[in-house]
């Protein structure tokens, strides 16, 4: 089994946090955003993955690609750095990783994770991965004939076609027959709005009766942009706080209160404060005479005489609000 994850966009929706950082390395319960994902994808094979490609932008650095590297090292895979140098669609970036194309592969687009507890039945020739939602109109969808099987994809539909929207996970089972389709689109320069796009080759694959069918997750979280990426860490959290070790030993916590689900990371110091619930507060942060709740805070920042809900600080940040000296009498109201 080979695992791509095409992750080159730079993040515009999630800027300023995707000024120096690249969105799939964003942290979400104290680690990136593509580490959490890639973990979760091997923890649905039953069979050993050999490589992840990882498709990249070549300004992300040489720093950003050891970190992959060594992402997939961890889970006993060879890691492997693919550049997209134009963003030329879905299809173009999986291409991008030509050679990763073969055997079993499993695809998942960076800014997505998602809760599921199936395995990959590696005897269907592909599964599409969808999540039921309420309006299937800003989504592509997948039509179902009465066997089960995908019989369409649309895109976007103005009229009720299915419910079932696509979330940018799928898996075939011969990678060199989906780089032959790919490669198609690229060769007769067949576009949409400018770009390659993988469902065109699907649908061609599946006029070509390839079968393909649906698998469905429980719980589909997004990382596109500030408020999703808050709400997807607090999910996070709350799933692995009975599995994973959240609160780090290095951490110094000084007369204040930790609400749990919390991640607080190595060399974290925390004084007078009330963290939680929902909170990363990432290696190296220091907060004093603080509340924090539904938040992340990147690494080395500083947080002092402060209130924060609902919020992302970058790294190496310093917040502070100036403390007042109050002398407030019988219902007042102070904001």
């Amino acid at each position: 089994m080979n695992i791509i994850i095409p992750m080159a966009g730079m993040g515009k929706r999630m800027r300023p946090h995707t000024l120096t950082t690249a969105k799939p390395l964003l942290p979400v319960a104290g680690k990136p955003i593509v580490q959490r994902l890639v973990e979760d994808i091997v923890a649905t094979s039953n069979e050993k993955v050999e490589e992840i490609a990882f498709i990249i932008s070549p300004a992300f650095g040489k720093e950003v690609e050891e970190h992959l590297c060594s992402v997939a090292e961890t889970l006993g895979a060879r890691g492997k750095i693919c550049y997209q140098e134009q963003a030329l669609g879905t299809a173009h970036a999986i291409l991008c990783a030509g050679d990763t194309l073969a055997g079993n592969v499993f695809i998942a687009f960076a800014d997505t994770l998602f809760k599921a507890t199936f395995s990959i039945d590696t005897s269907k020739e592909a599964i599409v991965w969808t999540q039921k939602v309420e309006d299937p109109s800003a989504f592509g969808v997948v039509k179902l004939n009465a066997a089960g099987a995908i019989e369409a994809f649309v895109e976007k539909p103005k009229d009720f076609v299915s419910d079932l929207a696509i979330i940018g996970v799928y898996y075939f089972k011969d990678g060199e027959g989906l780089k032959k389709e790919l490669q198609r689109l690229i060769d007769n320069n067949i576009m949409l709005k400018g770009e390659y796009q993988l469902t065109d080759a699907m649908e061609h694959m599946l006029q070509n009766n390839v079968q393909f069918y649906t698998g469905q997750v429980e719980e589909w979280l997004d990382c596109g942009n500030k408020d999703a990426t808050i709400y997807t860490n607090g999910r996070i959290l709350s799933i692995k706080q009975h599995t994973e070790q959240l609160i780090a030993a290095s951490a110094t916590i000084i007369h204040s209160v930790i609400i749990p689900p919390c991640f607080i990371g190595e060399g974290v110091t925390v004084k007078n404060s009330v963290i939680g619930p929902l909170v990363s507060l990432e290696k190296g942060v220091v907060v004093e005479d603080s509340r924090i709740s539904n938040s992340i805070v990147q690494a080395d920042s500083i947080v002092k005489n402060a209130r924060i809900d609902a919020s992302m600080l970058g790294k190496n940040v310093t917040y502070m609000e100036k403390p007042a000296e109050l002398s407030i009498g019988d219902f007042s109201t102070h904001i």
